[in-house]
């Protein structure tokens, strides 16, 4: 064999066929009677949720006793009047907690109404079917969240005394940002939007850019943040997107909703079409935002648990092969995510940006382009 490319492909796949065959092999069992592959399983799942702790990270004693550190969060509860404690009382999940008479258990993350012993009653489908209270807890994932508008308050509040101090020039971190800004408005606002009602949109746009890229970059730390992978922030951010665009829609775009064939034709022969076609224009109403918030929410989530599997992978396959080969994989995957962060908040602006462009799109008995000049 003379081609020396040949060889390196072949080798690689001998490689990869050696690593196969390893891992189909038994997995190691736990104490607990948990496999490996089942206990990175359950490490990941736990991840993707949210949570009433903020967890650093945990470590297990000689004794199999587990420590954790971080810090805990405030639990707000609305159960025949408000309950307000610490969810340091859960200890992680392991204790029942007590609060006015009342008994609360935490079960898969979130919180059951139950008796001193902490029993959780299942129902179909293993389900519980003990009583929830209204829960309105500071949760590792609001907690990001109010973090991260702290930061981009102080960020922005800095940039725009840096202009006023400066005579219009940014100093400090706004240098970084400015171009940003800048890039957001010629380039997203006014391409979509136009020059004449872009700025009615400006602020939101700026603020949901930076929003979901901030906690988008929160998530590829070793925080275990997960906010952008949670589809209720998701869903809420679309809904936004969804009020902005309909409650600020002109004549124009609801005529197109209800009329979209114009004067073109008769009336009498536009009512087989828009027995059709008006029913499409009011479903892609609701389409519009339900695109937004699957693509940044599956994206992001996808992006978690691919990476977490493969350094699941480095536990798994336990060989000088595998270790370094799914090391290097999770550092590509990485790398890959931090473009992924902006890409996704880049795309969610765009796309508001481009439904807010279609809520104030005026007509134009002449150039349709004169709006944007």
């Amino acid at each position: 064999m003379q081609n020396p490319f040949l060889k390196r492909i072949l080798l690689v796949v001998a490689l990869f066929w050696g690593i196969c065959t390893f891992a189909k092999g038994d997995y190691p069992v736990e104490d607990g009677g948990k496999d490996l592959k089942t206990e990175i399983k359950e490490y990941i799942d736990h991840h993707l949720l949210d949570s009433h702790d903020f967890n650093f990270f945990s470590t297990t004693d000689d004794n199999g006793v587990a420590h954790h550190y971080g810090f805990p969060l405030p639990v707000i509860l609305w159960d025949n009047g408000l309950q307000v404690f610490s969810s340091s009382k859960f200890h992680h999940g392991e204790s029942v907690a007590e609060v006015n008479g009342n008994y609360y258990k935490l079960y898969h993350s979130k919180i059951y109404r139950t008796d001193s012993q902490g029993t959780i009653e299942l129902g179909e489908n293993d389900y519980p079917t003990n009583v929830r209270p209204l829960d309105f807890s500071i949760t590792k994932s609001v907690f990001m969240i109010l973090l991260t508008g702290l930061l981009m308050l102080l960020l922005f509040r800095g940039l725009a005394k840096s202009y006023k101090e400066n005579q219009g020039i940014a100093t400090g971190a706004g240098r970084f940002f400015e171009p940003i800004v800048l890039y957001i408005r010629d380039d997203i606002a006014i391409a979509n939007i136009g020059k004449k009602h872009y700025k009615r949109y400006m602020s939101f746009l700026l603020t949901i850019f930076f929003f979901v890229w901030f906690l988008n970059m929160f998530g590829q730390t070793p925080l275990g943040v997960n906010v952008t992978g949670n589809i209720a922030v998701t869903s809420a951010l679309a809904i936004i997107v969804f009020l902005i665009t309909n409650f600020t829609g002109n004549k124009t775009y609801w005529k197109h909703i209800f009329d979209p064939l114009g004067d073109g034709m008769p009336w009498y022969g536009k009512i087989l079409i828009y027995v059709i076609l008006v029913p499409i224009e009011i479903l892609g109403l609701f389409i519009k935002p339900f695109a937004l918030l699957i693509r940044l929410y599956a994206n992001m989530t996808a992006g978690h648990v691919v990476l977490m599997s493969l350094i699941g992978l480095i536990f798994i396959f336990k060989s000088w092969i595998g270790g370094p080969l799914s090391f290097g994989l999770s550092f590509a995957i990485s790398l890959i995510e931090l473009l992924v962060a902006l890409l996704q908040a880049y795309i969610f602006t765009m796309l508001a940006a481009l439904y807010f462009g279609f809520a104030s799109h005026e007509e134009h008995k002449g150039d349709p382009e004169l709006e944007y000049l």
